[in-house]
């Protein structure tokens, strides 16, 4: 539990928001979280899977319906999960697509919806939270990234990513002065519900079993992996902490990853 939630009047419950929440990453570290001793709030499109998640995971996980490409929705979001719970100690940015198409593919609604969910999401969330943090005069944002805003990928996907470390640099700038956090968690290939937009599971056995073979480390990285990062930036374990990106990569971000 954050020492950030301790008061003169005993402790108090962290209150952690996380987009995405019904994916793996997101569950992951909603399930890490809780365990931690964190109330979590998580808002997902697909509402069914958000309280799934919310009732397989122990401890006082609350899910609700989030479409991030909505600025109504966000601020209906954070106003209902302040209101509940009082304070907002975190936020996750977990929530991302990733349509798989080359240059030549782009399509023009794919290619907004992309940078709208992963990047303007995460700047309106931060938006809509920051009346808390400007009270409280503490807090964390983790934004999830990826590896791609080194090494490329997919043209939408890996701008959004790029621009991700962009915004999260710049408000770790702008929010230090309130005593809040930001940074940045990039992992590599993860085999997720998410990966799934790439293709079928034929395919993507071959390609993780590429990524595998060319990893330094020679392993993929795991859902629990990039939510035990998550903690940790998220706790007072990192209360020097801001503007960084951690890479969850088992070191395929090394410029000798080929």
């Amino acid at each position: 539990m954050s020492d950030a939630t301790q008061t003169g009047t005993g402790p108090r419950t962290p209150v952690a928001l996380i987009t995405g929440g019904g994916g793996d990453i997101g569950g992951a570290s909603a399930a890490r979280l809780a365990a931690d001793g964190w109330t979590v709030v998580i808002g997902d499109l697909d509402l069914a899977a958000a309280l799934a998640t919310a009732e397989s995971v122990p401890g006082a996980v609350h899910g609700r319906r989030l479409d991030v490409a909505d600025p109504r929705d966000i601020s209906a979001f954070v106003e209902g999960a302040g209101a509940e719970f009082g304070r907002i100690d975190a936020v996750v940015c977990a929530a991302g697509i990733e349509p798989a198409q080359d240059l030549a593919g782009i399509d023009v609604d794919a290619w907004d919806r992309t940078q709208h969910v992963n990047l303007r999401g995460p700047a309106l969330i931060a938006q809509a939270v920051l009346p808390w943090w400007a009270r409280q005069r503490s807090g964390s944002l983790v934004n999830i990234g990826s590896r791609t805003w080194l090494g490329g990928g997919h043209p939408g996907y890996a701008a959004s990513k790029a621009g991700l470390v962009g915004l999260t640099r710049s408000l770790a700038m702008e929010l230090a002065p309130l005593g809040v956090r930001v940074n940045a968690v990039a992992p590599s290939f993860v085999r997720t519900g998410f990966s799934r937009q790439r293709g079928d599971e034929r395919m993507l056995d071959a390609y993780a079993e590429r990524v595998r073979a060319v990893t330094p480390m020679g392993e993929l990285v795991r859902p629990e992996d990039v939510a035990n990062a998550v903690a940790f930036l998220a706790s007072d374990q990192a209360a020097r902490i801001t503007g960084e990106v951690l890479h969850v990569c088992a070191g395929s971000q090394l410029p000798t990853f080929l």
